[in-house]
């Protein structure tokens, strides 16, 4: 049993400890404690994801057997996600140490790093556990994470989204551990691979209750992945974050991502995907997508530009999930670090734009020439051509594996319809919006101590360079996604690696006379 499997867990958390007690350190010294445990993290993560095999590998915390204690899972999924975490999040702490992480009144601002940190626990700990329960601990890791660094540097607009973010995430908090407490009185068992073979032998009223749980459960991923009709918080909360925040948030609505395809290929199976989620992940996903496009259309500033976008990819990556096939999930995973890394990127661009117009701000009008036009222009139209997928760039590699995957499904005319409508209308969006905030120029000076410094420049230029090799090992990539999906559908080989090849006791079913069944 390998160790390492916990540490992208302990290594954040114990560097937001010691971050807690150097809060009142110069931020030079907090800045190279989390520049080094991030770093640490990221080197660790592709490491994880290096040694991986066909086989899940499995950490029994106090060496307790499955299902009675706490289980980490390492498999192609979590170690994927592991690993752009680590990288989106190198990017982000890069930006925000040029001076986002000092802003603000001096209380908050030496606490941004500890936040930070816990944030990265808090996903870490959602991609590797194989317990319900320590899902949703690591929910809520994530929600009060999220919530101080949402309003880190202050300000009535950041107080205002940050009350509202709160109140719809604890909703959806409130409501996991209803789902929870019902699955577990109906399967006694909370550790995934147990639900994996227990839920699918249950009967009467038990079976029922399984079935409610699952689809509020289902409900509770929408709300983290910003699905409709549970998306309002999305576009207010990001706009209102600082860029380097805004970036990080965008592996936020791939936890709820994840959790849907953790859950509903693994626990529920074959019958929960196409009796449970199918027939509302796909539709709504669609409506996300569409809507998202028609708030592209609609926006006045950049900020909210991206924001939709976000939402907008949101939508074509639920789409594909909504499928429920290997060659779907497949085209969604390679679709889910694309957006990703395009998200990231265009709010940290965003910033920059931003600043370097003066009084004109992310607003679609008139104003100065920009400090450094040729980097933010170039990297507008990289990030926004890819954002809306016209080729070469990633976003039209992974529209091309989603509608290819789509052919065979029922809604193939309906898949198709709705992502080549939108990606039409999003192209004429952004190029409108370029037009406005690149060629519609007055005769004002830039201000010169707001133009990018290197420093600022590096990490929006290394995620650019994320989205290139993409494209150039698209192939090697894409075969790595194709056997993540076949994973996630092997359910037996999940079970075997986290109960072991013993043969463990299980609790008799409700209304089964048997006390024990054999594995």
């Amino acid at each position: 049993m390998s160790h390492w499997i916990i540490v992208p867990i302990v290594l954040p958390a114990v560097s937001a400890a010691l971050l807690l007690l150097a809060a009142g350190r110069p931020m030079p010294v907090q800045r190279w404690l989390s520049a080094t445990a991030t770093t640490g993290l990221a080197a660790i993560c592709a490491g994880l994801s290096a040694s991986l095999d066909d086989f899940p590998q499995v950490y029994l915390l106090g060496n307790w057997p499955a299902p009675f204690g706490i289980v980490l899972v390492l498999d192609r999924l979590s170690a994927l996600m592991l690993t752009l975490t680590a990288g989106v999040a190198l990017g982000c702490l890069a930006y925000a140490m040029t001076g986002w992480d000092a802003a603000g009144p001096a209380g908050g601002k030496r606490y941004f790093h500890a936040l930070f940190q816990f944030q990265l626990m808090g996903l870490n700990g959602a991609f590797l556990t194989g317990d319900l329960f320590n899902l949703f601990v690591f929910f809520e890791v994530l929600l009060i994470a999220s919530y101080g660094l949402l309003v880190h540097g202050g300000g009535a607009d950041r107080a205002r989204a940050g009350i509202h973010y709160v109140v719809v995430n604890l909703t959806a908090s409130a409501l996991f551990l209803v789902g929870v407490a019902l699955l577990y009185g109906a399967a006694g068992t909370l550790n995934m691979a147990d639900l994996a073979r227990t839920v699918g032998r249950l009967e009467g009223e038990a079976a029922l209750l399984a079935r409610v749980a699952g689809l509020l459960l289902l409900v509770v991923f929408a709300v983290k992945a910003a699905l409709f009709p549970l998306y309002f918080w999305l576009p207010i909360s990001y706009t209102a974050a600082a860029a380097p925040v805004a970036a990080l948030f965008a592996l936020m609505t791939k936890v709820g991502v994840y959790a849907i395809l953790r859950m509903f290929t693994l626990v529920f199976g074959q019958q929960g995907t196409d009796g449970l989620a199918a027939p509302w992940v796909l539709p709504a996903g669609l409506i996300t997508l569409g809507l998202g496009t028609l708030g592209v259309l609609a926006a006045s500033d950049l900020g909210r530009l991206v924001a939709y976008l976000t939402l907008a990819s949101v939508g074509t990556l639920l789409a594909a999930v909504g499928l429920f096939t290997p060659q779907a999930i497949a085209s969604a995973l390679f679709y889910l670090v694309h957006s990703t890394l395009v998200t990231a990127g265009l709010f940290l661009l965003w910033e920059r734009i931003a600043l370097e117009r003066g009084g004109a701000a992310d607003r679609f009008q008139r104003g100065p020439q920009l400090g450094r036009p040729l980097l933010l222009a170039g990297a507008y139209a990289f990030l926004a051509a890819s954002a809306v997928g016209l080729p070469p760039f990633s976003g039209f590699l992974g529209k091309v594996m989603i509608l290819e995957s789509a052919r065979q499904a029922d809604a193939a005319l309906l898949v198709w319809s709705v992502v080549l409508i939108t990606g039409l209308l999003a192209l004429f969006a952004v190029a409108r919006a370029g037009s406005r905030l690149f060629w519609d120029l007055s005769r004002e000076s830039p201000p010169a101590p707001q133009a990018a410094s290197p420093a600022q420049a590096l990490p929006l230029l290394a995620l650019m360079a994320g989205l290139t090799a993409l494209v150039v090992l698209a192939a090697p990539f894409k075969a790595f996604t194709d056997r993540t999906a076949q994973a996630l559908f092997d359910v037996e080989r999940y079970t075997a690696a986290v109960l072991g090849h013993r043969a463990l006791p299980q609790r008799g079913l409700p209304g089964d006379p048997s006390k024990e069944v054999s594995q």
